[in-house]
């Protein structure tokens, strides 16, 4: 049997509200103030000190923007590998071509989605598996392997090759668009089979409507260049130039990072997962082709331990986290002692980080660089981030997370595999089990 709200319930709710003078307070406040500000903790507050025992050398002072876009997981790549470029031609500042990252991803995504579509010919449209592949076919989010995938087939260029659009910066606009003609094809390669057409025409016809996304991506974010020149002046006002570049030779012979020889690694303490263990997700990518999703799950100690020990020999850390939570954009501190939101609400938030994932309360929506970190005594303290949404909060665009905070909110770290050991290792090298795209360790980076 049904149970309403009664009016009995309605007083004993209002009893208990004016029972207590925080209440009021903390009304007053909060109809006036932003919770925020309301909420935040003066001894955490004054406890912010963007200095650390160990920080890679070659930190570039001036971050990137990826603006109102939710490219931060190619943003953080291409932010690796410039530290490599800029150490290798000894330069002060540098930028990839996040347009032309943006262009690839886009059209990989598009042939993604389809061939998925093509793979589920039988699957009812209102199965959960229809709803989740036509629910944002080519958003802008990522995982660390569709980064490698991209890197792997077409290379990078430097920003002056293919600048910034203000779709691609702007993308919300784009992004629905394709998606509505994304969601067309399907109906009609759904359509087309209904009445009996062979796959081999099915992807002929697959084909045509690839030339259409090309088409509006061509025209949102210009047409990536064939060949191009690469000129600069170094820190010591050396100019150099090099001539009639691809993309893929900027890469192969310009970029010392060898994505291929990191591994990603997740802490996820659901019910349902082990440690220790060997992940993929279906259905999740963007290259058709490439490489698998591929995570290894391990406690949390194990990722810091591997994030401080490639800091330490000057290596940057991709990672991805919940950015939103106890996080204050302007100072640019993620400190779980940051906010009082239990003495603000007169109630206390009990969920663990299994628990959080479990029920929908947090999920990996971010990925940015680690590039120090501060140790006592062996143990971390607090970790400094290069974020991608420019100079404004933190330590100019670099950001504070406390070891308690990477501890609840941290899901994923990028490591080379010589800092790591063989029990690590060995994770990557049974055969994977696969989740449902659906799973929390399915989510993209997209903030």
């Amino acid at each position: 049997m049904l149970a309403a709200i009664s009016k009995t319930n309605i007083k004993v709710f209002q009893k208990a509200y004016k029972s207590s003078p925080t209440n009021k307070l903390s009304r007053n406040a909060l109809t006036r103030t932003s919770m925020l500000d309301v909420a935040m903790d003066w001894d955490a507050f004054r406890k912010v000190d963007h200095t650390y025992s160990h920080t890679i050398p070659n930190e570039i002072k001036k971050v990137t923007n990826q603006k109102a876009s939710g490219r931060c997981w190619g943003f953080a790549g291409l932010n690796l590998m410039r530290l490599a470029v800029c150490d290798k031609y000894n330069l002060k500042e540098f930028e990839f071509s996040q347009n032309y990252f943006m262009f690839c991803d886009k059209l990989e995504k598009s042939n993604y989605f389809l061939e998925n579509i093509l793979a589920t010919l039988d699957e009812s449209f209102d199965s959960r598996l229809m709803m989740w592949l036509l629910s944002e076919p080519i958003g802008d989010g990522g995982q660390w392997d569709m980064f490698v995938n991209l890197m792997e087939k077409y290379g990078v260029m430097p920003k002056s090759a293919m600048p910034e659009s203000f779709q691609s910066s702007q993308s919300r606009m784009m992004n629905r668009f394709i998606t509505r003609k994304l969601r067309e094809f399907a109906s009609q390669l759904r359509e087309m089979y209904s009445n009996g057409s062979k796959l081999t025409e099915l992807r002929k016809e697959k084909e045509n409507m690839l030339a259409v996304v090309y088409n509006m991506l061509c025209i949102c974010l210009g047409t990536p260049p064939e060949t191009f020149d690469w000129q600069f002046r170094d820190k010591k006002k050396k100019f150099k130039r090099i001539n009639n570049l691809t993309a893929l030779d900027f890469y192969s012979k310009h970029v010392d990072v060898v994505l291929k020889d990191k591994v990603c690694l997740i802490h996820c303490p659901m019910s349902n997962k082990e440690m220790n263990e060997h992940y993929t997700v279906n259905y999740l990518g963007n290259v058709m082709g490439g490489d698998a999703i591929s995570y290894g799950n391990v406690e949390i100690e194990v990722m810091k331990r591997a994030a401080a020990k490639s800091i330490k020999a000057g290596e940057a850390v991709w990672f991805g986290c919940d950015v939103g939570k106890m996080f204050h954009r302007d100072l640019g501190v993620m400190d779980m002692n940051l906010y009082d939101f239990e003495l603000l609400f007169n109630t206390e938030f009990n969920m663990d980080k299994k628990t959080k994932l479990e029920y929908g309360d947090s999920v990996m929506t971010h990925a940015m660089l680690l590039t120090a970190v501060d140790m006592k005594g062996g143990d971390s303290i607090k970790w400094r981030i290069e974020n991608s949404w420019g100079e404004k909060g933190g330590d100019k665009g670099y950001m504070l997370m406390t070891d308690k905070w990477f501890d609840e909110y941290t899901y994923e770290v990028v490591i080379d595999k010589k800092y790591l050991g063989k029990k690590v290792l060995d994770i990557f090298d049974r055969e994977p089990v696969a989740l449902n795209p659906w799973d929390p360790m399915g989510s993209l980076a997209l903030k």
